[in-house]
């Protein structure tokens, strides 16, 4: 007597994804119990009613509603079924700014936090726990089951960025959005504007107008370019507010200013403006150092883009100036750092700044590589033992524009081929000597964008290789393990497909077939 075939099971109604297989790897996971299944009579409670609890329980059912139909009231009864964003109470102590406790069981998923952001990483850690196929925005076949247990999870690191460099190809406001919905999903915190150089400036200066009128109207290849209003500015801010990350902007100084210096002929130590760039080489742009307009221009620049931005760091660049002497350089950087603190922020600079004499409290972001010199990274390693902090953005390691290999048709290689496994394996707390580990502040992946031209092109070299320095600053040190890494983000890979992320199907990961 023959057996009937069984049909292949849909990917929604497989198990339930096991709780220490999201990314980042949670700091601690505790399997057991029965799992939670959502369902049509769920309810997402908020137990005392935090504004900002509430506005995250929303967020989560906008995000839920669509695939599985179901209508997720948002209540602020408290009760023992459903989902429960709690803030406050048992179990919050000692989970910091950032941490988050969930625990799944049969009438319940509960994720508790001590602060609002908390529970918004408890929340991307209970999307990748539900099918991939939740990420949809049509109805899908269920059951939407989060396997039981407890993760109690905190960051490694204060400082988790990105960086998107707008002025080499200018990325319009939406597509600002879309991409800090996608560093979300990771728990990203920071969002680095790169928002002046050589080929374009992107923000609009009210006391010196045609830094974006003329500085920002092209781009590399010549396009039209662009920039933001202050309104658009402002509509960046708080959608990265509304997804919990700081932006960062940048204003590249005393180099990479050809836009600025294109755009006000008395900048110029000539008193003549030179023409608009649209090329990719660097390092011949200067502001004039002994010229008092030069400090009365970054003065009204970081005055107007300080009050405009509500987090705490302002980013003042300093790389690759070659046109200007290092004795320039540093009276440049001893002038321009306290105007920073005028204004209430604190200065990053690319790791070049040590070369120079940072103020107090002032960050280092290290962009360094395998060729960078001993005397460099000695003088890097100095300046943290002195108290200033680092952010690590290894070009041959986090830089995202890297090539994976030859035949990637976008991106550069002057670091050399950047594949997913030299992306992740590397430790932020061991990676320069002579640096305290309270040194590191973080880990910040930058995208630079000389081949990069729209959102296809951005998350086609984003992903896979940023979740994986996410998790570097997120995840303790004794989670990092490629051979099970791989595994995890293979995971990650129907998502992007529900999500409409292009991305790079790397040879190194085990994809699932599509």
């Amino acid at each position: 007597m023959g057996t009937a075939a069984v049909p292949p099971q849909p990917a929604a109604a497989r198990a339930a994804t096991p709780l220490d297989q999201v990314v980042p790897a949670p700091a601690s996971v505790r399997p057991g119990g029965e799992p939670f299944t959502l369902g049509d009579r769920t309810r997402i409670r908020v137990p005392g009613g935090s504004g900002e609890a509430k506005r995250v329980a929303g967020y989560l059912a906008e995000l839920l509603r669509p695939a599985t139909g179901f209508r997720l009231p948002v209540t602020t009864k408290d009760g023992r079924d459903g989902i429960v964003l709690r803030l406050g109470g048992h179990g919050t102590k000692g989970l910091g700014a950032e941490g988050y406790r969930l625990r799944s069981g049969a009438r319940a998923v509960t994720i508790s936090a001590g602060k609002p952001a908390g529970l918004f990483h408890g929340v991307q850690t209970l999307r990748q726990l539900l099918p991939a196929a939740v990420e949809e925005r049509t109805e899908q076949p269920g059951p939407w089951q989060v396997a039981g247990g407890e993760i109690a999870d905190a960051p490694r690191y204060a400082y988790r960025g990105a960086m998107l460099d707008v002025s080499r190809h200018f990325f319009t406001v939406a597509q600002v959005k879309r991409y800090i919905d996608q560093l979300a999903l990771y728990k990203v915190n920071k969002l680095h504007l790169h928002l002046s150089d050589d080929q374009g400036w992107r923000i609009a200066i009210t006391s010196w107008p045609r830094l974006a009128t003329y500085g920002g109207s092209t781009e590399v290849g010549g396009g039209p370019g662009g920039y933001y209003t202050k309104d658009d500015y402002r509509e960046i801010l708080r959608y990265a507010a509304s997804r919990y990350l700081t932006v960062v902007p940048e204003i590249d100084m005393p180099g990479h200013t050809n836009a600025a210096l294109a755009s006000y002929a008395k900048l110029n130590c000539n008193g003549v403006a030179p023409p608009l760039y649209t090329g990719t080489e660097v390092g011949f742009s200067s502001l004039c150092v002994p010229k008092k307009v030069t400090y009365d221009f970054v003065g009204d620049v970081i005055r107007e883009i300080a009050a405009l931005t509500p987090g705490p760091y302002l980013h003042i660049g300093g790389d690759e100036a070659h046109s200007t002497s290092q004795e320039d350089y540093a009276a440049f950087m001893d002038k321009v750092q306290p105007v920073v603190a005028k204004y209430g922020k604190t200065v990053i600079g690319w790791h070049q700044l040590t070369a120079a004499r940072p103020a107090n409290g002032a960050v280092a972001q290290y962009w360094g590589y395998d060729k960078t010199s001993a005397e460099e990274r000695a003088q890097v390693a100095a300046a943290t033992q002195k108290g200033t902090r680092l952010v690590l953005s290894p070009a041959d390691r986090a830089y995202l524009d890297m090539k994976y290999d030859k035949d990637t048709p976008l991106g550069l290689n002057w670091a050399g081929y950047v594949g997913v496994e030299r992306s992740y394996d590397w430790d932020p707390g061991r990676y320069l000597d002579g640096v305290p580990a309270g040194a590191v502040l973080g880990v910040e992946a930058p995208l630079w964008t000389e081949t990069i031209r729209n959102s296809a092109h951005i998350e086609y070299m984003t992903f896979p290789r940023l979740p994986g320095i996410a998790e570097l600053g997120w995840s303790p040190e004794d989670t990092h393990d490629w051979p099970s890494y791989r595994e995890r983000l293979a995971a990650q890979g129907p998502r992007w497909d529900a999500l409409g992320i292009g991305y790079y199907r790397s040879p190194e990961v085990p994809w699932p077939t599509r």
